[in-house]
């Protein structure tokens, strides 16, 4: 059975007068893969390195990349990737944003220092079994908008294509325990 990480989180680590802050979070496909990147990067646009790998298990496969971000060749992503499949993790991204503190740690050292990053961010999260995901279609009326928004933000729920019409449809993917929490919110139809 593979595994993933419960939540998100970050973490601090310290080598040599550089920071590294590593920061992990679930996902469900390759979308929100790259999204959480796009938003990490942007939040440490002045890291001199924003590094990252993940793996996602999606209808279409498996998704594999690493990315060194301008550090020597496989010194930097592909130590956290080496983690992530050590550790059997998948539909898990890891960003590293690395802030230069004037020490420069060579190839060997920069190896460490990422994967110790990846290890300690996993460390500090729990693993827990990849469930099984099914997608949503639900219609309620824009009184509910908000009262919706805010169960899907509270279930974990970012992903959702949303449509305006004569009455609100919301597209999602989300675990199949889902279904009967959504049958609870008065005038929600799940179609």
């Amino acid at each position: 059975m593979s595994l993933t990480v419960k939540s998100y989180h970050e973490i601090l680590y310290e080598e040599r007068k550089s920071k590294f802050y590593g920061f992990i979070k679930p996902i469900l496909n390759l979308k929100e893969a790259q999204n959480f990147i796009f938003q990490i990067s942007k939040e440490n646009s002045q890291a001199t390195h924003n590094v990252y790998a993940y793996r996602v298990q999606d209808d279409e496969g498996v998704h594999v990349k690493a990315y060194d971000d301008g550090e020597p060749k496989n010194t930097a992503g592909k130590p956290i990737l080496d983690i992530l499949n050590h550790n059997d993790l998948s539909n898990v991204v890891i960003v590293v944003s690395r802030y230069f503190g004037g020490i420069k740690l060579g190839a060997g050292g920069l190896i460490r220092a990422y994967a110790s990053a990846a290890k300690k961010v996993i460390e500090e999260n729990e693993k827990v079994p990849i469930e099984k995901h099914v997608d949503f279609m639900i219609e309620f009326d824009y009184m509910l908008v908000k009262t919706v928004d805010n169960f899907l933000i509270s279930h974990g729920i970012s992903d959702v294509e949303k449509g305006f019409r004569e009455r609100v449809i919301f597209k999602f993917s989300a675990s199949e325990e889902l279904q009967a929490a959504l049958k609870e919110i008065q005038g929600v139809s799940i179609i």
